[in-house]
């Protein structure tokens, strides 16, 4: 699966070529694998090294935990992520343990242990689509997900499947063209909403999501 995007400057590779699938092969993914996503996500940084990230995850071939995850998933999502390999979600602790107050960048961090994650599953040959589709009452309640806990966001793992042996109505979406905000949308020089003045700005079409 090749859709990489098209950057007016040079990226990283694994930047480059990371997708978020619509559709998996059926292929299962071995838990040393798993367990190296998770190591990923381990390392990444968080605000006084407070790790506030947590993961909920089932493997397609336990159909019980698997089927738990799914059933949280709108409709929408439901018609497509029932080929991955790997369903999750990712939660948030909300506060600080060592003194039980308000951590305001949890969400922010669970991202960063996201994104790490991600790049490690690209470099693998791996992809990962996150999802705010889901029923988050549904997942709090279904997933054991205690007060304190925040579930963010839902993830597909698996290994990208070819355009060709999609739906068509999945293919169409993995083959829009990907777009981005040029620089100048959201780059600014000193204080808000003066140009940053970084070129280029206007970024070309690119596959995938």
């Amino acid at each position: 699966m090749s859709d990489e995007a098209s950057p007016h400057h040079q990226l990283n590779e694994l930047i480059r070529t990371r997708v978020s699938p619509r559709f998996f092969a059926p292929r299962p993914m071995d838990r040393e694998t798993l367990a190296l996503l998770f190591e990923a996500a381990r390392w990444a940084p968080s605000s006084f090294n407070e790790q506030p990230w947590g993961f909920v995850f089932a493997m397609r071939d336990d159909r019980e935990s698997f089927d738990r995850i799914f059933d949280c998933l709108v409709p929408g999502n439901q018609t497509w992520a029932h080929t991955a390999a790997v369903l999750m979600i990712s939660v948030a602790r909300l506060t600080f343990t060592n003194n039980a107050r308000p951590n305001r960048h949890a969400i922010h961090d669970v991202g960063l242990a996201s994104a790490t994650m991600t790049l490690q599953a690209t470099s693998l040959g791996l992809g990962v689509h996150m999802m705010s589709g889901f029923d988050m009452a549904k997942a709090r309640t279904s997933l054991g997900i205690p007060d304190g806990f925040e579930p963010v966001a839902a993830m597909a793992l698996g290994y990208p499947e070819a355009h060709a042996n999609m739906p068509e109505k999945i293919r169409e979406r993995a083959l829009a063209p990907r777009k981005r905000k040029p620089l100048g949308d959201f780059i600014f020089r000193g204080r808000w909403g003066d140009p940053g003045n970084l070129a280029p700005v206007n970024p070309g079409p690119a596959r995938g999501d």
